[in-house]
């Protein structure tokens, strides 16, 4: 009974970690860390060396979940201005999912762009820069879940089996 407990609070934090993926204020990477961690006390529990593995990969999704749109942007030429838009279109975006999730983005970086004073063209490209840097955030996100999911499904089935 302890034991599905564990495993329940795991599988929940998987799934809140993969809503984390795309709804901005939610830990997601770090949610699902802790669906690992909810296996500690079980006897599906992770070696400590893919634990810390585990932690690093979170730690690195992280990082990257924040550094990566910035470098998408700036790539593309974007001011901090189109970069704060990206991140406020985000944030936006998300009350109007499924579509605002994607559009928020690009919206908000080219209308960043607009109130720094770029030509339309230069703020269409800073957007779609902030866009094309969201998205890679995103699939790194999503597969720092995919794997975390992948490590606790997998610990739970082969325990099961022994």
């Amino acid at each position: 009974m302890r034991e599905a407990c564990f495993i329940a609070l795991g599988s929940v934090c998987l799934i809140v970690g993969l809503a984390g993926c795309v709804v901005p204020v939610l830990p997601g990477v770090l949610c699902s860390y802790c669906a690992l961690l909810a296996l500690v006390p079980t006897s599906h529990a992770l070696s400590g060396t893919k634990l810390m593995a585990g932690a690093a990969v979170a730690v690195a999704a992280l990082v990257l979940d924040y550094v990566v749109p910035a470098m998408g942007a700036r790539k593309f030429n974007c001011s901090g201005w189109g970069v704060f838009g990206c991140m406020a279109g985000t944030v936006v975006g998300v009350f109007f999912a499924p579509l605002g999730i994607v559009l928020g983005p690009f919206l908000g970086a080219v209308a960043g762009e607009l109130i720094a004073g770029r030509a339309t063209h230069e703020a269409l490209r800073g957007g779609f820069g902030a866009l094309l840097g969201f998205l890679f955030g995103f699939a790194i996100k999503l597969a720092a879940c995919a794997l975390f999911a992948w490590w606790f499904v997998q610990a739970c089935f082969q325990s099961a089996a022994a």
